[in-house]
C-alpha cells in the first residue's frame, strides 16, 4: 500500500485511529442504506453508532492531551498495517460488503491491540483493548453473518 510511512507522533496515531472510525461509520451507513432487509439495515445502522462512539472515545483522549508515554514505541506501527482497501458502492454485493466489513474490522482489531501492547498508560491501555474487544465482536457478527447467508446459499 502507498502509505508505509510510520506515525510520526502520538496525536497522528490518535488522528488516524479517528479517520478510521469515521470512515467506518460512513461505510456501515452506506450499507445500510442497500440493505432490502430491514433488521439487517438495522445493524448496520448500529454498528455505524457504535463507530462515532469509538471516535468519541479517542477524541477525548486526544482533547485530554494525556500523550501516550510510550510514544517512541508506538512510532513502529505502519499506516499501512491498518488500512483495508474497499469502500460501499451500489454496485456492491451483499457478500462483498461483508468481506470488507470483516476485513475492516480485524483491521481495527489490530491497531487497537497493538496500540494497547505498546502504551504504559493502564487507562489508554484499557481503553484500547476495550475497542478492539468491541471491533473483535462486530468482525464476529459479521463471520456469522457470513455464514449463516451466504456459505448456506452455496
Amino acid at each position: 500500500m502507498a502509505d508505509s510511512k510510520e506515525f510520526g507522533s502520538a496525536d497522528e496515531i490518535l488522528d488516524f485511529a479517528i479517520e478510521r472510525e469515521l470512515e467506518s461509520h460512513d461505510f456501515y451507513n452506506g450499507l445500510a442504506d442497500k440493505m432490502e432487509k430491514p433488521w439487517m439495515e438495522k445493524v448496520f445502522r448500529q454498528f455505524a453508532k457504535e463507530e462515532l462512539g469509538h471516535k468519541s472515545r479517542l477524541e477525548g483522549v486526544k482533547a485530554g492531551k494525556r500523550l501516550l508515554a510510550s510514544e517512541r514505541k508506538i512510532m513502529d506501527l505502519k499506516m499501512a498495517d491498518y488500512l483495508v482497501a474497499g469502500e460501499a458502492s451500489p454496485d456492491m454485493g451483499y457478500q462483498e460488503a461483508l468481506i470488507i466489513a470483516m476485513k475492516k474490522e480485524k483491521a481495527a482489531f489490530k491497531l487497537y491491540h497493538d496500540l494497547a501492547a505498546k502504551v504504559d498508560d493502564d487507562s489508554i491501555k484499557d481503553l484500547f483493548l476495550g475497542l478492539a474487544q468491541e471491533e473483535a465482536k462486530h468482525k464476529l457478527r459479521f463471520e456469522i453473518e457470513y455464514d449463516e447467508v451466504i456459505l448456506k446459499e452455496n
